[in-house]
């Protein structure tokens, strides 16, 4: 597999570094441009899938594709069930998650907070979260557009209706969400007080939000295809960076123009700031090939297919790697 590691170059990094850090003014909240790098194929809100439990549910270790999602879910041997959660104590608004809990002998498991795309809590984020479970930790999915949508609700949105709800959810309330689902989790008699982040798209930035947030427990976040939301032009404002006190992934698809744009950057700022970090930009593969992997485009493109597949394959047990590591699993 062919895959791009950023490396540092000391003289990007003074020149980035001392541009960034004259930034005094907070950024604006919430004004990260998802869909700016999305192309038109990305943008269209994923088709549910309708395979049965006769069907494919996808490639054993590995999250399923969104088309393989429903029979995953329908196979899964773990636990899982919707709860109902404060947004923060005494607050009269409630959210709604997905909860997996692992086949596990251990006495305490970690949680994993599992945040979902620009189109919502889908079948396809249930999905994964239920991988997650599979994998070894207690998973948790919030529904962050809860609020927004008028209340929790177990009825999946459409991606197009999603997207539209989810414009008005800006980074203090993804915390605030993220806190409650950790919280929750983590309140549970077979918890360990501890927990990470991993999201995708709209979700992978929120996850660089909760890094820099830095909530009690938080011990590590893996930014799939996300934005890191606090920029200058195509520079990270190292300022929010430097608040970033756990590990940190960045996965990404060389196809997503944008990200992969500010990739070079995110890494030298973040290394000249002695954080623990690593970026990998897929060769080939396009923003959100976790979902796609190789389900068949309407246009079929096996290259672009096989990409997505082999990074998923390689950030997959990556990420597992990293969760067990910064979460204290054996």
């Amino acid at each position: 597999m062919t895959r791009s590691l950023f490396l540092r170059s000391a003289v990007l990094v003074s020149a980035l570094v001392s541009g960034c850090t004259i930034q005094s003014r907070p950024p604006a909240l919430g004004t990260d441009e998802h869909m700016a790098h999305m192309s038109t194929v990305d943008l269209r809100a994923p088709v549910r899938a309708t395979v049965t439990v006769r069907e494919s549910q996808g490639t054993p270790g590995l999250p399923p594709s969104n088309a393989q999602a429903v029979a995953r879910l329908a196979a899964s041997p773990r636990h899982a069930e919707w709860v109902r959660l404060a947004w923060e104590p005494g607050s009269p608004d409630s959210l709604m998650a997905w909860v997996v809990y692992p086949v596990t002998s251990s006495a305490k498991t970690p949680v994993v907070v599992v945040v979902h795309e620009i189109f919502g809590l889908s079948t396809w984020v249930r999905g994964v979260a239920d991988q997650v479970a599979a994998d070894g930790f207690i998973a948790i999915a919030p529904d962050l557009v809860s609020r927004a949508r008028g209340g929790p609700s177990t009825v999946e949105l459409s991606g197009d209706s999603a997207r539209k709800f989810i414009a008005g959810v800006g980074i203090p309330e993804r915390n605030k969400g993220i806190t409650a689902a950790a919280n929750y989790a983590m309140s549970q008699p077979s918890a360990a007080p501890r927990y990470a982040v991993i999201g995708y798209c709209w979700g992978g930035s929120t996850t660089w939000a909760a890094a820099i947030y830095n909530g009690t427990g938080f011990s590590g976040g893996v930014a799939f295809y996300g934005a890191f939301p606090y920029m200058n032009g195509a520079v990270p404002i190292a300022d929010s960076m430097a608040k970033i006190r756990k590990p940190m992934m960045l996965l990404n698809g060389s196809k997503d123009p944008r990200i992969s744009a500010s990739m070079p950057a995110i890494d030298s700022v973040m290394r000249a700031l002695g954080k623990d970090y690593l970026g990998i930009n897929y060769e080939g593969a396009i923003h959100g090939f976790l979902r796609a992997q190789d389900d068949p485009k309407a246009q079929r493109d096996e290259v672009e297919e096989r990409a997505n597949l082999t990074a998923t394959k390689d950030a997959w047990p990556r990420t597992i790697a990293f969760l067990k590591k910064n979460l204290g699993v054996k």
